[in-house]
C-alpha cells in the first residue's frame, strides 16, 4: 500500500501540472510550491524551533488559528509556520495581518520533497485541522520528534479508513499522530471503531473564532446608511444559487436592503449585470447619499463578510446548494443573525445543530428559500425572526471553549 500512496501522489503532481495550464487557481498552487522551500530556508534555521499549523484552505485556517494563538502566547519562543494546500486559503491569509513567520503552500508529499523541507528547521509541534492527511509528511515529522495532533478532528462514515482498503491509513494515523481533538461525539466514535484511542471530544473550534468577531469593531463605512431603517440581507459567500434567490426577492420585495458579497470576485461583472441598478461597494464613497434608494450593494473588497454580518437581519450563506461546500455559517449566526442555506452539507455538522435550535434552516431549492427571507422580512413575522436571531446567538454562546481543552491536553 506503501508503493501504491507513493505512485498516487505522483500521478496527483502530473495531474495538478498539467490542469495548471487550464486553470489559474490550480497554476497559482503549482507556482507556489516551488517557492516553499526558499521561504523556510530564508526565515528559519535548522535550530529554530516551530510550531507549524497546516490548513487545507481558508475554512481550516479559521479554525485552527485560536488554537496557534495560543500556542504562541505559550511558546513565545517559538517561530511560526502556517502552510496551504489550496490557493483560496494562502491567497486570503497572506494579504491579512497574521502571526507567521512563514506562509506558505504545504510541498507535494513526496518523501524526497518532504524530507528536505522538514530538515530546514526543528518541529516541535505540528498540527493538522479537521481531516487534511499526507502520510509522508506525518512519518518523517514523526521521524524527527514533533508532537503531532489533528485539531477539530472530523471523521466521517465515507472517509477511507472505513472501506476495505483502509488499514494502511489507519495504521499511519495510528503510528504518527499524538492525539485527535474530534469535534463531535460521532466521529470520535468512529475513530474509536478503526482503532485511534488517542482521541478526545473538545468541539469546534469554530466558535472559539467567532466568538472572537462579537467583540471587535465591526463598523465598515457606509453601510448603516446604505441600509437606513429598512430590514436587510446579507448574502455571504454567494454562489449562483444565492444570487437567484437575491433575484427572486428583489422581484416581490423591493424595500427590503440586500447586500451580496460572492465567493470569488470574478462573480462581481456577473453581479452587476444581473443587477444593474445596484451599487458597488467600492464606488459608494464617491456617491452621494441620495444613491442609497438602490436595494442592492454588492461587495467587491475581500475582507468584508465577517463585519458585515453584524449588520444583517437574515443571512444566506453560500455553497449549501451545490457540492462546492457550505461556507461559515457560524459567522453570521454569533450575531445573532438567522442562517438560511441550501440542505447539501453533509461535512458540516454545525448545520444539523443550527436547525435543531431553530437558528438556521435548510432549502433543497432556491424558490422555497426565498419564500422563507420573504417570511421573515415581513414586519408582521417579528416575532419569528426575534425567535430565530436568539436562538441563532444562544447557539453560539453556548458552545464550550474548544481552545481550551486542547491546550491543557497538549500542555499536560
Amino acid at each position: 500500500m506503501n508503493l501504491l500512496y507513493n505512485i498516487f501522489i505522483n500521478l496527483l503532481i502530473v495531474g495538478m501540472k498539467v490542469f495548471s495550464w487550464f486553470n489559474d487557481k490550480t497554476k497559482k498552487g503549482v507556482e507556489g510550491r516551488r517557492q516553499s522551500l526558499h521561504k523556510v530556508k530564508s526565515a528559519f534555521s535548522k535550530t529554530d524551533k516551530v510550531i507549524w499549523m497546516h490548513a487545507a484552505s481558508l475554512g481550516e485556517y479559521e479554525q485552527g488559528l485560536p488554537v496557534l494563538e495560543k500556542l504562541k502566547e505559550q511558546f513565545p519562543d517559538h517561530k511560526i509556520l502556517i502552510t496551504f494546500f489550496s490557493p483560496s486559503g494562502y491567497e486570503n491569509v497572506i494579504k491579512k495581518k497574521h502571526i507567521a513567520d512563514v506562509i506558505c503552500y504545504l510541498p507535494f508529499d513526496k518523501k524526497s520533497a518532504v524530507r528536505e523541507f522538514v530538515s530546514q528547521f526543528n518541529t516541535k509541534l505540528f498540527f493538522t485541522v479537521k481531516y487534511d492527511y499526507w502520510y509522508n509528511l506525518l512519518a518523517e515529522l514523526k521521524n524527527k520528534g514533533a508532537d503531532i495532533y489533528v485539531i477539530s478532528a472530523l471523521f466521517y462514515e465515507r472517509q477511507s479508513f472505513f472501506t476495505s482498503y483502509g488499514k494502511w491509513f489507519v495504521k499511519q494515523l495510528r503510528k504518527n499522530v499524538d492525539w485527535f481533538f474530534h469535534q463531535t461525539q460521532f466521529s470520535l466514535a468512529l475513530a474509536k471503531s478503526v482503532g485511534l484511542m488517542r482521541s478526545s471530544v473538545t468541539g469546534d473550534t469554530r466558535f472559539d473564532r467567532v466568538k472572537q468577531l462579537q467583540m471587535r469593531d465591526n463598523h465598515i463605512d457606509y453601510v448603516s446608511d446604505f441600509i437606513g431603517k429598512n430590514k436587510s440581507v446579507v448574502f455571504g459567500s454567494s454562489w449562483q444559487a444565492e444570487e437567484k434567490i437575491a433575484e427572486m426577492i428583489s422581484q416581490k420585495n423591493n424595500t427590503v436592503k440586500m447586500i451580496i458579497a460572492p465567493h470569488d470576485l470574478k462573480r462581481v461583472e456577473h453581479l452587476k449585470n444581473m443587477f444593474p441598478d445596484a451599487l458597488l461597494y467600492s464606488e459608494v464613497q464617491s456617491l452621494n447619499l441620495s444613491t442609497f434608494s438602490s436595494q442592492i450593494l454588492i461587495i467587491d473588497s475581500i475582507g468584508l463578510l465577517s463585519k458585515l454580518y453584524s449588520y444583517a437581519d437574515i443571512a444566506v450563506v453560500g455553497g449549501g446548494f451545490h457540492d462546492a461546500g457550505l461556507h461559515n455559517i457560524l459567522e453570521a449566526a454569533t450575531f445573532g443573525v438567522p442562517v438560511i442555506f441550501g440542505n447539501r452539507y453533509k461535512k458540516n455538522p454545525e448545520a444539523d445543530d443550527l436547525i435543531s435550535m431553530n437558528g438556521g434552516k435548510s432549502f433543497a431549492d432556491e424558490q422555497t428559500a426565498a419564500e422563507f427571507v420573504l417570511f421573515l422580512a415581513n414586519e408582521e413575522n417579528e416575532e419569528e425572526l426575534t425567535e430565530m436571531s436568539q436562538n441563532a446567538k444562544n447557539f453560539v454562546d453556548g458552545k464550550p471553549n474548544s481552545t481550551e481543552m486542547i491546550l491543557q491536553k497538549i500542555l499536560s
